[in-house]
């Protein structure tokens, strides 16, 4: 062989080992190796001998036929997150970039570990081929609190966690009811779970009430995310001690907007108004706009009860039915809400801005305002459309103002996320009667608008470097750019509905998704497709380390505008505030600490509102068992089709249990179901036709069950062929 040769055969065989050695705990077939190194077509010829030679070199294993993973002298830890499933085993999420997948851990291999614990977990080949995992040391535990429903006998109790991620019930000794009854929902920590023992011991810290009811039940989401569902007694106190009055000395320290032309606008149901918009004409042509900001931290001062909750909260809570302000409602609905009539204390940025809504002068500081009018959005929408009403002159103006930030923002890189977001007409009982959507117009846009040039220039007051100084600690709200394999995932999705995008430019990456997303309104698939496309995006956060708004084509971007619900805004006011006074640069270590909490706070948040919107869909559908829809599929998996209604947006899952059409399989690779004898398909984005079956407010799921005419079709065919088989045998026999 000559040196060239041989030092291509060398070469090729590291390839091979690089390939495994990058990922030591996955297995792959020569397919998949040969896909990754990419050989020459002579080299491809002799790859699987090549590979079968590193086995016997000791270098790979052969666990399975057919499969092949790097051999390890010994098995290996990895620390990762419990993912646990109903029937108790668990796939841990590494921490590390050693593996690409997850890691099986079965039940009797869990050690009482539970769902979201941190864990150091042994890593091993069983027989099959297949890596698993035993939990070893849980590092950093996650939630013991659980809601379920309790069931009393003579000589104990259990309770049914409501939770998918806990699979056992849990034992609770008679002497640790608190006075619950049995058939009523509670809330339960886990005081211990002995080895040897089936099932967690624990014991009742709350009584809800009576499962099914509409308080009961909202409650028990928001415990089960570990949210407050009521507000403290004693703080409520305290905020009835603070006066609503503002001193007269208070008047000589704020610039001084009541004589403005200032209203709110808001949703029809709102009651705390922490945002308001003044606007005057100057003598130079120009216009002064005001972005007035309920001045919260005036009445809620550091190491106070009241600030010590609202730290500890974070943000407001909004179910479907309700909102769990972060501060008492003495403050949020009344002292420090904008309402109309009543002067307040505001922090505010006021920009002078020319017809062309140039920026000329900006300035930030305390005022004090007096809003002359509250408009709903739908009053505000009717004097943009109409041209007439209360204060339209200013309306006006600040629509068109608006309308011209909004489009230079677009032309800048923003990118338009305006999904459609369910909202429910509820009866007196806490019942859903029907389902709308919630409709994005000029006057959302026009508050929107003026909310984010504060928001941003704010950010930039204090994050820009003046020459010669360091920036001062402050809290940015970021959004990072897109994962690259994320946002292939989706380039790849949109195009089986006849969508393209360019990925390979970042420079136009922003207007490429903002023209999908317009191609796809009104669509049936927009709302997969929005979904997609905003799950592709990096997730917003608090940090002090900015890093620019990527959604927003903003490169400094926080949050000043809604202090009486966020916690952060209340971080922003106070620092943007000490820094106008020349004072030094705050604690960056205490901020960021405080940023990650805002951020994991948030998050909850958000999932308790789903968890609320999905729970009132399944109440809503109760009635309709029976009734047949077009929906999309909207995910595939081993058990199952999950199906959106087009009309409403309400998700089921077809059971491939329930499919007695054909024998189906999950084909993983394809992302797809497909029938062994008719080869029908279900895939992502698929419009199908299915009957509401069951709506299990218990269990929390709907099952629709999947009406299939193109399987009817495929049997008349079927027989049509066999039937003419079959004449076409008795001829032959005929003629013989």
């Amino acid at each position: 062989m000559s040196k060239k040769k041989k030092k291509k055969s060398i070469d090729f065989l590291q390839s091979i080992i690089n390939v495994f050695e990058q990922h030591p705990s996955r297995q792959y077939t020569c397919r998949e190796v040969a896909a990754l190194v990419n050989p020459d077509s002579e080299l491809r010829k002799i790859l699987p001998v090549a590979v079968d030679g590193l086995v016997v070199q000791g270098v790979l294993e052969n666990p399975a036929p057919g499969k092949y993973i790097f051999k390890k002298p010994e098995d290996f830890f990895l620390v990762g997150t419990v993912d646990i499933t109903r029937q108790g085993s668990a796939y841990i999420t590494p921490e590390s970039d050693d593996s690409n997948s997850d890691i099986f851990v079965a039940e009797h291999n869990m050690n009482r570990a539970f769902h979201g614990d941190k864990v150091k977990i042994r890593v091993f080949n069983k027989k099959s081929g297949r890596m698993e995992g035993e939990v070893v040391e849980i590092i950093d535990e996650s939630k013991r609190s659980f809601v379920g429903k309790i069931e009393i006998s003579n000589k104990y109790a259990f309770v049914i966690p409501d939770s998918k991620n806990l699979p056992y019930d849990i034992f609770i000794p008679l002497t640790s009811l608190k006075n619950a009854q049995s058939g009523q929902k509670v809330v339960v920590r886990i005081v211990e779970w002995k080895k040897g023992m089936k099932n967690p011991t624990g014991e009742v810290i709350d009584v809800l009430g009576e499962s099914g009811s509409n308080d009961v039940e909202m409650h028990a989401i928001l415990a089960e995310f570990d949210l407050p569902y009521s507000y403290p007694a004693n703080l409520e106190k305290a905020a009835n001690r603070i006066s609503e009055k503002i001193p007269e000395a208070e008047y000589a320290k704020r610039r001084d907007f009541r004589n403005c032309v200032t209203f709110t606008i808001d949703p029809k149901d709102a009651k705390d108004f922490d945002d308001a918009l003044s606007i005057s004409l100057l003598d130079n042509g120009n216009w002064e706009i005001g972005v007035h900001i309920a001045d919260v931290t005036h009445y809620v001062k550091p190491n106070t009860s009241i600030n010590q909750e609202a730290e500890s909260r974070a943000t407001s809570i909004y179910l479907v039915d309700r909102t769990i302000p972060m501060l008492p409602e003495r403050l949020s609905n009344f002292i420090c809400s904008l309402r109309p009539d009543e002067e307040k204390l505001c922090f505010s940025a006021v920009f002078e801005m020319d017809s062309k809504a140039s920026i000329k002068n900006e300035w930030f500081g305390r005022t004090v305002i007096l809003s002359k009018k509250r408009f709903t959005y739908e009053e505000a929408q009717t004097v943009i459309e109409t041209g007439a009403g209360d204060y339209a002159k200013e309306v006006l103006k600040l629509n068109e103002l608006a309308q011209i930030l909004r489009k230079k923002r677009f032309r800048d890189g923003a990118i338009t996320f305006e999904r459609e977001e369910p909202r429910f007409e509820i009866d007196e009982n806490g019942k859903p009667v029907s389902v709308y959507f919630k409709e994005i117009k000029e006057s959302n846009q026009l508050i929107e608008e003026f909310m984010l040039l504060a928001n941003k220039k704010v950010a930039e007051k204090i994050g820009k470097k003046v020459s010669g100084q360091k920036a001062k600690t402050f809290v940015y709200r970021i959004h990072d750019k897109p994962d690259t394999e994320k946002l292939n995932k989706f380039g790849d999705f949109i195009k089986r509905f006849g969508y393209s995008m360019k990925l390979d430019d970042d420079d136009i990456l922003s207007k490429e998704m903002n023209k999908i997303l317009a191609q796809v309104k009104g669509k049936p698939e927009s709302g997969l497709i929005e979904t997609l496309a905003v799950r592709s995006m990096a997730k917003a956060i608090y940090t002090v380390n900015n890093l620019g708004h990527y959604g927003l084509a903003f490169p400094f971007y926080t949050h000043f505008t809604s202090p009486i619900r966020r916690y952060p805004d209340m971080m922003v006011h106070r620092l943007l505030a000490k820094y106008l006074g020349n004072g030094k640069s705050a604690d960056k270590d205490y901020y960021e600490e405080m940023c990650r909490r805002s951020s994991a706070m948030e998050q909850r948040a958000a999932e308790a509102e789903r968890a609320s919107i999905k729970y009132k869909m399944i109440e809503f559908m109760q009635d309709k068992i029976g009734e047949e829809y077009e929906g999309l599929v909207t995910g595939v998996t081993e058990w199952g089709i999950y199906v959106e209604i087009i009309e409403n947006k309400v998700e089921g899952m077809v059971s491939v249990r329930s499919m007695k059409d054909d024998c189906y399989y999950f084909d993983e690779d394809n992302y797809r179901m497909v029938g062994q004898s008719s080869g029908i398909t279900y895939t992502l984005g698929d419009k199908v036709h299915v009957k509401l079956v069951n709506a299990d407010l218990m269990q929390k799921h709907i099952d629709f069950q999947m009406i299939n005419p193109e399987f009817e079709d495929y049997m008349e065919k079927r027989h049509a062929v066999k039937n003419g088989k079959k004449k076409k045998e008795k001829k032959e026999k005929e003629k013989k």
